[in-house]
């Protein structure tokens, strides 16, 4: 998988370059910053309710002259993972993290469950402006690297961290993208990204306990589990300017945006 994502990048690159010979092209900068809400796929807890932050710097490399098509690379922080002030009936169990547990305590229902998984990301999007509008619609795909992992079940804090191999250090994902502008360089983006490759395969013994306190084993389950995140953001374009849209229809109508980005005159 990861030969094929750097395969991937590697033609993405090559066809930058060969989209920009013939004619001079302008690099655009733009910073990023706003909220992740995250789950976890695959750890029976569900819902969006994991809130992070998400913020970085950010590259716009326009490829046709009318800049509507564009390619961005970004370096970014972001934090993902899982949260739930309850807890299903079940109980985890994996042999190297799990030591602490002292399993002659009753299942507390009511113990929240805090998954924070903090990465260094780098997404490269595919980009198509709709000029009337304003709003631009991405695809594409990220590499992340986990930098700090915690995680708690059931009122007892683990011993995970990014040494010792709970969860994978690197996160290959998909990302969609919707950025709306709101005021010449500013725009409100709202994303949606999923990994497409497990971050871990979790161990763990369905089942309840009884009154004695023993715990009654149900089944043995493997569950494959995968960043699932929605992110909310502002972004503000560094050098590019804007100038007011003077194109109006028969009735007086501004035809598109209220402001219009000014396009440099290529050699």
């Amino acid at each position: 998988m990861k030969k094929y994502c750097f395969s991937v990048i590697f033609l993405t690159i090559c066809l930058l370059l060969s989209s920009v010979h013939g004619y001079s092209q302008r690099f655009i900068g733009f910073v990023a910053a706003g909220a992740n809400f995250g789950q976890i796929e695959g750890d029976d807890v569900h819902g969006f309710t994991k809130i992070g932050a998400n913020g970085g710097l950010g590259i716009k490399l326009p490829v046709n002259r009318k800049q509507t098509m564009s390619v961005t690379a970004e370096l970014l922080y972001v934090q993902k993972g899982a949260y739930s002030h309850h807890f299903v009936d079940t109980l985890y169990y994996h042999s190297s993290m799990f030591e602490d547990v002292d399993r002659t305590q009753p299942f507390k229902t009511y113990s929240k469950c805090n998954i924070s998984l903090d990465y260094v990301q780098i997404p490269v999007m595919f980009n198509y402006e709709d000029v009337r509008t304003g709003c631009t619609f991405g695809l594409g795909f990220s590499w992340s690297r986990l930098v700090r992992a915690k995680e708690t079940y059931n009122g007892f804090k683990r011993t995970t961290s990014i040494r010792s191999g709970t969860y994978k250090t690197s996160d290959w994902s998909v990302l969609a993208n919707v950025d709306v502008r709101l005021y010449k360089n500013l725009s409100l983006g709202l994303r949606w990204e999923y990994s497409m490759v497990p971050i871990r395969t979790m161990h763990f013994l369905c089942g309840s306990y009884n009154a004695d306190g023993s715990f009654n084993v149900k089944r043995d389950d493997y569950n494959k589990m995968h960043n699932h995140v929605l992110s909310l953001r502002l972004c503000y374009y560094i050098n590019e300017q804007f100038e007011r849209n003077t194109r109006t229809d028969k009735y007086g109508n501004t035809i598109g945006t209220k402001w219009n980005r000014v396009i440099p005159e290529y050699e």
